[in-house]
């Protein structure tokens, strides 16, 4: 009897999840002759038993396109699932009916493709004796146990870009410009691109940012003949004596906690410490849509096809990563330990400073 593997992209969608999908259907199929099976939308169509089972056809042609064919939902936890009955929402741990999906499909291994909250839950269905690999991704480049996510440098090249365009306009109109960026409580996109795109003031969580400081720069480049200003930051910083902007709260997702509106508060603070006009920018899912770069498209490959060997070699319970120029494996219990956040007297913001950002420290 073939070895048939199943698959999964939970979480939010992320340019290179279509990349890593194709490469773990054509390694399995290609390489070692396996069957594939994929659950739609994340862990509710393990839940449910919506699945379909993979042609090699089915994966051609989607190397280059965002998002995700299985479809993809960040609010289906497996011990946690939501359900309406007679109007009323209630949360029960289907995660026993998981298995048994599984087992009636024969399946002899698990490829779950996603990020913290995605990766966690398997972590703990692996815990239940399931048979899981996982595989990182989020362009937020938070999970700690590998130097980077697929998706990370696609959503860097997005806000590079939107940084370039803010370039000339806020030239023209003598303005201060902020973009506000993805991220969460992590500041990666934000730095990166920050630096990428010359922006002249960096604010992201791991740094709270006194709005005086970050005015007084506004006023130091004006005074010394440049009269516009590029601030970059990152949805979830907040104030040294404040706390981060939040844009609301949704129990069912796995990000509970929306956050938005910190560019907004920013451009209010400025204008009325410096009397500049001041315009914000949400880039928003931009980030996360579109065609993945050519790193990112082979990042996802190489992931995906390390995926199947550590299937292969039956070593479960692991993620693949990136330490380095390598691929190598972890185990789920690090992955998902803590995240990674940008060290505040790390290279990358040592570099900034050098060359004059300014992060409202």
């Amino acid at each position: 009897m073939k070895k048939r593997i199943g698959v999964l992209t939970g979480g939010g969608d992320c340019p290179g999840l279509n990349a890593a999908l194709r490469a773990v259907v054509k390694t399995a199929m290609t390489k070692y002759d396996y069957e594939v099976i994929g659950f739609k939308d994340g862990y509710k169509g393990l839940v449910i038993n919506n699945f379909i089972r993979f042609k090699p056809g089915d994966v051609s042609g989607i190397l280059d396109k965002g998002g995700t064919i299985l479809g993809t939902s960040n609010r289906d936890n497996p011990f946690h699932f939501m359900m309406k009955k007679d109007g009323v929402t209630e949360y029960k741990d289907m995660s026993d009916r998981v298995v048994e999906n599984l087992h009636m499909h024969d399946i002899d291994c698990l490829v779950v493709i996603g990020g913290d909250g995605t990766l966690a839950a398997a972590r703990d269905l692996a815990r239940k004796g399931v048979n899981i690999v996982g595989v990182p991704k989020t362009i937020d480049n938070d999970l700690n146990a590998t130097d980077k996510t697929f998706g990370f440098m696609t959503a860097v090249e997005t806000a590079t870009e939107a940084i370039d365009k803010l370039h000339s306009t806020a030239e023209s109109h003598h303005r201060v410009m902020i973009l506000e960026v993805m991220g969460r409580n992590a500041g990666w996109i934000a730095l990166e691109a920050g630096i990428a795109g010359g922006a002249d003031v960096i604010v992201i969580p791991e740094i709270p940012y006194d709005i005086h400081k970050i005015a007084r720069s506004v006023l130091q480049r004006k005074n010394e003949g440049k009269s516009f200003s590029i601030i970059v930051v990152a949805e979830g910083s907040r104030p040294i004596d404040g706390e981060p902007v939040i844009k609301k709260s949704e129990e069912e997702s796995h990000d509970s906690v929306r956050f938005g509106g910190i560019g907004n508060k920013l451009a209010y603070d400025i204008e009325r410490l410096t009397g500049i006009e001041t315009r914000v920018t949400v880039l928003g899912h931009l980030q996360r849509g579109g065609r993945p770069i050519p790193y990112d498209r082979i990042l996802s490959t190489r992931y995906g096809v390390a995926a199947v060997e550590l299937a292969h070699r039956e070593e479960y319970g692991k993620m693949v990563s990136l330490k380095g120029n390598e691929i190598v494996s972890v185990s789920l219990d690090e992955a998902v330990g803590t995240l990674k956040t940008v060290p505040p007297d790390g290279e990358l913001v040592r570099i900034a400073k050098s060359v004059g950002v300014s992060f409202g420290d």
